[in-house]
């Protein structure tokens, strides 16, 4: 454990905390934290308690459960009719509230065969095993889950499981990106960039929306001490007045990202259109869908699924929390009707939601956080 500690060391955290301190001289610097395990971590080490007023800190929508729409979610249950059909799927997504309050696990409950699993290989060793059942597995998350997903449809084909197939929700970080400072809905000054994704498509890819909006982005790692570091070096960015794309998270991420998961990914998918994402709407060539060479394995195409439309709660402000217009404690729903073990968006539901740090690590109860109003002007 002694690296790790190295990177949660309580003095040079607070340094850290000092130097920002010290740096941050201009009013309202707002940074946003692109990814969920990032905003767990924020949450957890208490690091927003370490800033100053100057500086705050943001929520965005990296959270894969949370930003799936509801609809998708209707499309899997609505799948879960036809005979013979076994869905396979995250325990996170299981929970996540459909229409009327249904959700997968009620679904399973209910009689249909809905099965949890902790990876693509799980999926594909029930197709093995039940050559009898068609078996779909529900596939979703940002560009670090594409290569899994990839490496089992090769396998699939390779060993000619023609009851495997895959019902694709992936979605990609930097088209979110950009349509959140293209909506200029929340002001902003720079982007924590999230680690896992980099890691697979590297630095580059920031580098458009930093330049259009100008707005400095910073990969940074999950400890204490890499989120510490990416905020001073946002920091300086913005005192500097540049707007570059800067790897804080040098130990594990390269501006090429990984070529060989990036091919792997690229041999299996292609870009969608458009794609629905919660509280952001629908966002151009911001997700995949397997290519027609691998339409065998497309449960949307193989079952010609319809494509359902559905409204969220309207009590529920996930959607705003996605998007940076509001915290988790805004929502009227937080803490009250909606907790983890009644969850009524999917913000709660997610071990990367938003509402979910607040409420495991006590931060609803914050007096530092700004109000929605202060982070919305």
């Amino acid at each position: 454990m002694k690296h790790v500690d190295e990177y949660r060391d309580g003095a040079a955290a607070r340094a850290l905390a000092q130097r920002i301190a010290a740096e941050a001289t201009r009013p309202g610097y707002r940074f946003m934290e692109f990814c969920g395990g990032h905003t767990h971590a924020i949450a957890r080490y208490g690091l927003a308690d370490m800033l100053p007023p100057s500086v705050r800190m943001i929520h965005g929508p990296g959270c894969p459960v949370c930003v799936l729409p509801m609809g998708r979610i209707d499309e899997a249950i609505a799948l879960l009719s036809r005979p013979g059909v076994t869905l396979c799927t995250y325990a996170d997504l299981m929970r996540v509230p459909a229409s009327g309050g249904r959700s997968l696990l009620q679904a399973k409950a209910a009689g249909a065969d809905v099965r949890m699993v902790y990876s693509t290989l799980d999926a594909l060793d029930i197709a093995r095993r039940e050559r009898g059942r068609e078996v779909v597995f529900f596939a979703i998350g940002f560009e670090t889950t594409t290569p899994p997903t990839a490496v089992a449809l090769h396998t699939a084909r390779d060993e000619g499981l023609g009851n495997f197939s895959v019902f694709c929700n992936h979605v990609l970080t930097p088209a979110a990106i950009e349509a959140i400072l293209g909506s200029g809905e929340v002001r902003l000054d720079g982007f924590v960039g999230p680690a896992h994704v980099s890691t697979v498509i590297g630095s580059r890819p920031y580098e458009p929306s930093a330049q259009r909006h100008r707005k400095p982005v910073v990969i940074a790692g999950f400890e204490p001490l890499d989120l510490l570091q990416a905020i001073l070096m946002l920091v300086r960015q913005v005192n500097a007045g540049t707007f570059e794309v800067q790897n804080q998270y040098i130990r594990a991420v390269r501006a090429q990202g990984n070529p060989r998961a990036r091919d792997v990914v690229d041999s299996v998918f292609e870009l969608r259109d458009r794609f629905e994402w919660r509280g952001l709407g629908f966002i151009e060539r911001s997700a995949l869908r397997l290519r027609e060479s691998w339409a065998a394995f497309d449960a949307e195409r193989r079952y010609a699924m319809p494509t359902l439309d559905s409204a969220d709660n309207r009590a529920c402000e996930c959607g705003a929390i996605l998007r940076g217009v509001k915290a988790p404690q805004d929502c009227k729903l937080f803490g009250k009707v909606c907790t983890p073990d009644t969850p009524m968006g999917s913000c709660m539901v997610s071990s990367e939601g938003a509402c979910a740090a607040h409420w495991t690590y006590g931060r609803h109860r914050s007096t530092v956080a700004a109000p929605a109003a202060e982070l919305a002007s």
